[in-house]
């Protein structure tokens, strides 16, 4: 069984805020640590599995 569901370096959105694409930075004990795409200056957002979507490939 694969523990996390989007690899590292995956671009994805939170349910919350879908106008905001994050990319996944780390993955520890569950918990997705990403930055906003194109700021990794800007500090960490921390989410759950259940509370990402992957964004659409077009």
């Amino acid at each position: 069984m694969i523990e996390n569901k989007f690899p590292i370096g995956s671009d994805v959105f939170a349910k919350v805020n879908p106008d905001l694409i994050l990319t996944i930075r780390q993955y520890l004990k569950r918990i997705y640590y990403c930055t906003v795409k194109g700021q990794p200056s800007q500090k960490d957002l921390v989410y759950f599995e259940r509370e990402l979507v992957p964004v659409p490939i077009n």
